[in-house]
């Protein structure tokens, strides 16, 4: 797998973690009706179980998340905004992201795993539809 995406581990950690912490608030945020309702409280309880849990899972995630990406950023077409690229490689992209968490699902506490097991069925078209945004996150500190 390329490691193309590995700087940013070294120069913006803390920057790229933040940035991405924003695109799950903001995704969060813009669930609509009875299913963004269950989100939303969802991703409370899980952030009350754990104050901090949402910075520090993608803190430990990001190396895997971005190996998972850097095929997508190696293929990424010039002139091609990250966040379109993604978007047009949709299912494979998101499979990629939601490995990463499976894999992070099996381990964590029961309550964690409990409140993600909750959201994964509509996990895909929820990782899909933030492609954009973690496309634009990824590109501002790799671009």
């Amino acid at each position: 797998m390329s490691d193309s995406l590995t700087p940013l581990l070294e120069n913006n950690r803390e920057a790229v973690v933040a940035d991405l912490v924003g695109v799950i608030d903001a995704e969060v945020a813009d669930q609509k009706g009875l299913s963004g309702a269950a989100v939303k409280t969802a991703y409370a309880a899980a952030q009350k179980i754990k104050p901090g849990v949402v910075s520090n899972a993608t803190n430990l995630m990001l190396p895997d998340f971005l190996s998972a990406l850097a095929p997508f950023w190696d293929s990424k077409p010039d002139g091609v905004a990250f966040g379109d690229h993604l978007v047009a490689n949709d299912d494979a992209a998101a499979e990629a992201l939601l490995t990463v968490t499976d894999d992070q699902a099996e381990s964590a506490k029961p309550a964690l795993a409990k409140v993600y097991g909750s959201l994964r069925g509509k996990g895909k078209s929820h990782v899909v539809a933030a492609l954009p945004r973690v496309g634009a996150a990824i590109e501002r500190h790799a671009g």
